[in-house]
């Protein structure tokens, strides 16, 4: 099942995405269907009559994964972590799909990361890899920019992965996926930047859920970023770039000057 949050200008809504007589479609649900489940109100929208959002809006955080691709932590110089290496981006750093990517002024070098998210669905603490799908509401795709030369100078990465808007987050979450191997790739306007599977995690989904829980209390509409492959490189003003996981779907934002 595709959950979408959208708007048609007005408050943002749920539903379910599908198709009807060949046509695209999202079902209106009611309310936040990580609270109050799915029920359907008997609307439907076309598709291309809506504007999507971010899929959820985490109401406590972004939980980042680095260096969890070996060649992507090659390619920065750097090591395998010999425990998964994480990092908070807050939810002030969420927008959604054709959302732009200000490029602020206080970096030079801006960079894409694209990445399979996971959405937790209900409080958990201390979760046992076996029992990690029970706590998982779907998957999104995410986009985890990076000011790649203030995460080499400061030394922690709060300004590096968590200013506004570093976190694009879309088109829709998926509740019904095997992510052991997907393919993901990246595009900067016409070019593929970044082209890996989610089979090549150092460290699997299960696992990272797991090993989070047991020192963070994770809650409904949390974030988990998985890490990227490799392939990571600058967007400029003016870049298109996609994300696209295979079985979800694709996130596109533009990079914007931020004058």
């Amino acid at each position: 099942m595709r959950i979408a949050r959208f708007t048609t200008d007005e408050d943002p809504r749920f539903g379910v995405v599908g198709e009807a007589d060949g046509v695209q479609v999202i079902a209106v649900i009611t309310g936040d269907p990580l609270y109050a489940g799915i029920q359907l109100t008997g609307e439907r929208i076309a598709l291309d009559d809506v504007r999507l959002l971010a899929p959820v809006l985490p109401r406590s955080k972004v939980i980042g994964i680095g260096r969890n691709y070996a060649a992507h932590a090659a390619e920065l110089g750097n090591e395998v972590p010999s425990e998964p290496l994480v990092f908070l981006k807050p939810n002030t750093s969420v927008v959604g799909p054709g959302d732009p990517i200000l490029y602020p002024d206080f970096t030079d070098d801006l960079q894409y990361e694209g990445e399979l998210a996971v959405v937790i669905g209900r409080i958990c603490k201390d979760v046992p890899a076996e029992d990690a799908a029970k706590v998982i509401h779907g998957y999104t795709v995410a986009n985890d920019v990076t000011a790649r030369d203030l995460q080499k100078t400061d030394g922690q990465w709060t300004r590096a992965k968590g200013s506004d808007g570093f976190c694009p987050l879309g088109p829709w979450i998926e509740t019904d996926l095997d992510v052991t191997d997907l393919r993901l790739t990246t595009t900067v306007g016409d070019r593929v930047a970044q082209d890996g599977s989610t089979g090549q995690m150092v460290v699997k989904v299960p696992e990272l859920i797991s090993y989070v829980s047991r020192f963070m209390t994770l809650l409904p509409g949390d974030v988990i970023l998985t890490g990227t492959p490799e392939g990571v490189g600058p967007m400029n003003p003016g870049d298109e770039v996609s994300v696209t996981v295979e079985g979800i779907g694709t996130l596109t934002n533009k990079v914007v000057s931020r004058d």
